[in-house]
């Protein structure tokens, strides 16, 4: 119940700042806290609960339908205070042609536009679209992925860690510091075979010229039978050629993670030189990012059967390969996150 009020509670809020007018409001209002709603079903199931369990869920399930009705307050006050919610649409002339400098208000953000690129790539071959928590339990990002309780990636220096109660299977509540956390979920669906591409931001304790401590990744998983290297490879071609042109070319060579076996780096010729060596790639070829076959621990996991089943998985940064894109010079990564307009009107 506790993972479910989490999903209820992002999902609630994610609508709430979204919603562009009162009538939006009242609608989630009625979806989560009325007589029917999401919340209220579930205040009816506590007296089912344990004496044990009662206590502890039930003053959960308040505190989450306070912060959805806080944030429903915010949202409704702030309507109302715009004024552009109040504005007389019969003083505007609707068939008057727009101007060039009206079509030119904004556009995407330089990372959004790699998202839907990536994802249009990924949908050609089959793959399908999905989205897990970004607060996320430590079993789902580290134990369910065979990463050892002593791993460095579990310390409070490399991860963030958010002050909730610990479950007693699941662990501590953290933010996801990658998209892999989505694999053991997607897994324990039971749909076979799964061509899985999850797109979030993730976050970790770094912050430099390549690092944010947000960040979004993009995790392909494939699992069914017979799934080999070279399906793996070929999958790795297919993208680097179609989001970085079909004069690149990748190759992967041998590595250490915790949740493949065996386990690749992902390098790609460099957009400079093609691959001869120049001063930025120095050899010809740039990292990618990180590649494996399904390890067999995280199979079982997930409830698949190792015997019977294998698969592959990438976890890539989105803005890591944007930033090897041709054409695209970003020096220092933290740029894409500072709202630098002359730098995002470029693009």
């Amino acid at each position: 119940m506790e993972e479910k009020l989490i999903t209820i509670k992002n999902n609630a809020i994610s609508l709430i700042l979204e919603a562009k007018n009162l009538k939006e409001t009242e609608e989630i209002r009625i979806q989560f806290l009325g007589r029917n709603g999401e919340i209220t079903q579930l205040l009816k199931t506590l007296p089912k609960l344990s004496k044990n369990e009662r206590p502890k869920l039930g003053s959960l399930v308040n505190e989450v339908k306070n912060i959805i009705e806080d944030t429903l307050t915010i949202r409704v006050r702030d309507l109302k205070n715009n004024k552009s919610n109040n504005v007389n649409l019969s003083k505007f002339d609707i068939t008057e042609p727009i101007t060039e400098s009206d079509r030119k208000l904004g556009h995407l953000h330089l990372v959004t536009q790699a998202i839907r690129e990536i994802t249009a790539i990924f949908n050609e071959i089959g793959f399908t679209r999905v989205r897990y928590p970004e607060i996320e339990w430590d079993w789902y990002a580290f134990t369910s992925l065979n990463f050892p309780t002593n791993h460095p990636a579990r310390d409070d220096w490399e991860t963030f860690f958010i002050e909730a109660p610990v479950d007693e299977k699941k662990g501590p509540v953290l933010l996801t510091p990658h998209t892999s956390s989505g694999q053991v979920r997607e897994m324990k669906k039971g749909k076979l075979p799964i061509k899985m591409l999850n797109i979030a931001k993730t976050y970790r304790r770094q912050s430099d010229v390549s690092h944010t401590p947000m960040f979004h990744q993009f995790e392909g998983l494939v699992v069914g039978e017979n799934i080999a290297i070279s399906d793996l490879k070929g999958t790795l071609n297919y993208f680097v050629k179609s989001y970085f042109g079909e004069n690149r070319k990748s190759r992967i060579r041998p590595y250490h993670f915790q949740f493949t076996e065996p386990s690749f780096e992902v390098d790609i010729t460099c957009g400079v030189c093609l691959g001869k060596g120049c001063r930025l790639c120095k050899e010809g070829w740039l990292e990618l990012g990180g590649a494996g076959m399904v390890h067999p621990a995280v199979l079982k996991f997930g409830n698949i059967d190792p015997e019977k089943y294998s698969g592959f998985a990438f976890g890539w940064g989105v803005e890591r390969v944007l930033m090897m894109k041709e054409g695209i010079k970003i020096d220092d990564l933290r740029i894409l996150y500072s709202n630098d307009m002359d730098f995002l009107k470029q693009f």
